[in-house]
């Protein structure tokens, strides 16, 4: 036997045994025992800080949102800071006209370049979530170059790495001159304009890669004031953390609010609430749960949620205590229809039939929905893309930003909500104004209309039921074919954990987090080595010890230091040394060439290579890579980053077409969350070509100089088209695979 939704009676009592053992083990403590006052907004705990706006108003879709940024981002007059989950520079920054109206380029890209060349003191920070290739096909590839390496210098990027194992940086939050900010569930992306029509036709809803994409709906909170003041101060600290740098509050002189944006409330307090993961000896905070908790404990007649996750323990926990508590409250809760990744199917999808399950096994599901906006002409009947976390508790309580209701919100991932608790009549009437507005939307009709259905009808549910006969309508989603097996059980527990996991740094795909609190001693010696390395290469290469580099004098003192049995020996020891002293390693291998038959050359140098490199990895390794951060920046961090980004073939392609010394390289990698066996395969994979070509024609030169017969000759010049064939080859490839070598 099934319910409406697919789930049988034992996998009922299955998820319900599962979910109470989870939420007994999980949940903090103050989270279970504590009884909440009346205030829902409480700074400590259920907010980081209640700070005032002079304005404040709701942006809905993102033809709205991104209108009002860029004239915002227009009046910019000193500092910009923009955070996210994803920043793509081709995102177009267009209003529903979907053109702009001033003389910049709508790119986001070139549109602040242009804007920083006009305005030589802007200076303009983004910071974004440092990804797992597990999201690189949506996303702009490698978006440190177009964002930060083909920019002016006056914009500077950090991708965010100060994480976690598994979890990412998903706060939405843009802050200009700390006058205005903008926060919410927006990212500035491509894939997330469209207006309020969702319009299945609509030909300007079209992705960077010109393909078009379905209906997407999202909100975002625009405040002012100390407001703003306050969503400046958490930006900072994010960048300071990732970025190893504290950048400087600015003067706030203009007001860069947008004109024909009106205020929705003025003079209110708004709370911010954060998650942080523990990491790096900082605690967890876990205010955005906190406040789930506080506005539901609160709730009397009406919750109104949208949201594109819904699997939170904790929350489902708090929604069916409140239900149990209050017969009068109903949820209606607007998600969603799919979801459309293999992961997201049997992590989230499978997670909001545990998020039901809860309810239904407390007899309290008939007063909660789960609908979707559901549009005409739509045959694949997938309805609205629905991003938004937003919730409204009767007229008392509005909140929006960038936490879902999944467990990775509570404690995982970086998280910022904006939140509202008015006290004053006329914007509690605003509160509800809005929820209907967006039910209205949602069903293509007035807001008046909403309203008085709720009037006639008793309840949002009736009123949602008795309106949901035109082209657009919310219908229930039907959960019956969503995965149920211990596969999809497996995967949810590591896609969507409620608290990192208790792991040792991992080799993966990004370049993790630094420790903010270095320690001096591992400082100086980063510092001294790399002071040393580059002074080394300098002398090597300026100094009149740059003759000893000369081939032909290395094979004569090679000659004379050993007998021809002592070079297996000889030979790995020099390559070491060589490293050690950042001795040019190219010299090495010609030397090696010129000396032996190619298959012995050919072993020493590639044998001797690796040996050395493994070497120099290995003190880059001891020292660490917080000091790395802490003395090189983010910008030096670029090599550290290509390293760890693609593993074996990033590795590969930096040994094609080097961009610093070899042992400069080498300590970097060590420093690096790089495995060593990646470093090892990329440093062959890249170097052999080079070697075997080289190996070849060092020792046909030796025979042609010895014997310049022409087939001596034919054959050296032979080799040398061979070898400049395969270079060039080479350079395109590492080019194609790792773009930013051409930096």
């Amino acid at each position: 036997m099934t319910d409406r939704y697919g789930i049988s009676s034992r996998q009922h009592y299955i998820w319900w045994f599962d979910l109470q053992h989870e939420k007994t083990v999980q949940r903090p403590t103050d989270m279970t025992t504590k009884t909440p006052d009346k205030d829902i907004l409480k700074e400590g705990e259920s907010c980081w800080r209640i700070a005032t706006a002079n304005r404040a108003a709701l942006l809905v879709d993102g033809a709205a949102y991104f209108e009002a940024l860029r004239k915002s981002l227009l009046q910019a007059e000193r500092c910009v800071f923009i955070t996210g989950w994803d920043i793509d520079s081709r995102t177009r920054l267009v209003g529903p006209s979907n053109k702009a109206d001033d003389d910049l380029p709508e790119a986001l890209g070139p549109f602040l370049t242009e804007l920083v060349q006009r305005r030589p003191k802007l200076k303009i920070h983004l910071l974004l979530w440092d990804y797992t290739m597990l999201y690189a096909l949506d996303r702009e590839a490698l978006p440190s170059i177009s964002l930060d390496w083909k920019t002016p210098e006056q914009i500077s990027v950090c991708l965010d790495d100060v994480l976690p194992v598994g979890a990412c940086h998903h706060q939405k939050i843009v802050v200009i001159d700390d006058a205005v900010a903008y926060c919410g569930g927006f990212d500035l992306t491509t894939r997330r304009w469209d207006t309020p029509a969702h319009d299945i036709h609509d030909d300007n809803r079209v992705g960077a890669d010109g393909v078009a994409y379905r209906p997407f709906h999202d909100l975002q909170m625009l405040v002012d004031g100390d407001a703003a003041l306050a969503l400046g101060e958490v930006i900072r600290e994010r960048w300071r953390r990732a970025a190893c740098e504290t950048p400087i509050a600015p003067e706030t002189t203009g007001d860069p609010w947008p004109d024909d944006v009106d205020a929705d409330f003025t003079d209110i307090g708004v709370g911010i609430a954060r998650t942080m993961p523990a990491y790096d000896g900082e605690a967890e905070v876990r205010e955005v749960e906190a406040l789930f908790r506080r506005a539901i404990a609160a709730a009397q007649d009406t919750i109104y949620i949208e949201c594109q996750y819904l699997t939170s323990i904790s929350v489902a926990g708090y929604l069916t205590d409140r239900l149990v508590e209050n017969s009068k409250l109903e949820v209606l809760i607007v998600a969603p229809n799919v979801h459309q990744s293999w992961l997201e199917e049997r992590s989230m999808n499978t997670g909001r039939r545990h998020f039901l399950a809860r309810l239904m096994e407390a007899g309290v599901d008939k007063r909660v929905r789960l609908m979707y906006p559901a549009i005409p002409d739509d045959h694949t009947g997938e309805g609205v893309m629905v991003h938004a976390k937003f919730m409204i508790v009767d007229d008392c309580f509005l909140r929006v930003g960038s936490a879902n209701i999944n467990n990775r919100s509570m404690g995982m991932d970086t998280e910022c909500d904006l939140a509202l608790a008015p006290d004053i009549p006329e914007q509690r009437k605003t509160v509800t104004r809005f929820r209907d507005r967006l039910v209205a939307l949602h069903l293509g009709l007035e807001p008046d209309a909403v309203t008085t259905a709720i009037r006639e009808r008793g309840t949002l549910i009736a009123a949602v039921d008795a309106l949901s006969d035109g082209p657009r309508s919310l219908q229930p989603i039907d959960l019956s074919a969503v995965p149920d097996d211990e596969l999809a059980r497996a995967v949810g527990q590591v896609a969507d954990p409620e608290r990192p996991v208790a792991t040792p740094d991992f080799v993966g795909d990004m370049f993790g987090g630094s420790k903010t609190g270095r320690s001096i001693p591992g400082a100086v010696k980063l510092g001294t080595i790399a002071v040393l390395v580059l002074g080394l290469v300098a002398v090597w290469r300026y100094t009149p010890l740059a003759d000893f580099t000369d081939p032909r004098d290395l094979v004569a003192w090679l000659g004379k230091i050993g007998e021809e049995f002592m070079m297996p020996l000889i030979m790995p020891t020099i390559y070491v040394l060589g490293g050690l002293v950042a001795f040019p390693v190219t010299a090495l291998i010609a030397v090696t060439s010129m000396m032996f038959d190619p298959l012995v050359a050919l072993a020493y140098a590639l044998g001797g290579s690796l040996l050395s490199s493994a070497v120099t990895f290995w003190i880059g390794h001891a020292v660490g890579r917080g000091p790395l951060r802490g003395w090189m920046g983010i910008r030096v961090n670029r090599i550290s980053r290509r390293l760890a980004r693609r593993g074996v073939v990033s590795v590969a392609a930096l040994r094609m077409v080097p961009v610093a010394p070899f042992s400069f390289i080498n300590i970097v990698a060590g420093a690096s969350h790089i495995g060593f066996l990646d470093f090892m395969l990329g440093t062959l994979a890249g170097m052999m070509p080079g070697i075997v070509v080289i190996c070849f024609l060092g020792n046909q030169l030796t025979r042609t100089l010895n014997d310049p017969e022409p087939s001596q000759i034919l054959l050296l010049a032979a080799g040398l088209v061979a070898w400049l064939a395969l270079s060039i080859g080479l350079q395109y490839l590492a080019s194609k695979l790792n773009p930013g070598q051409s930096d």
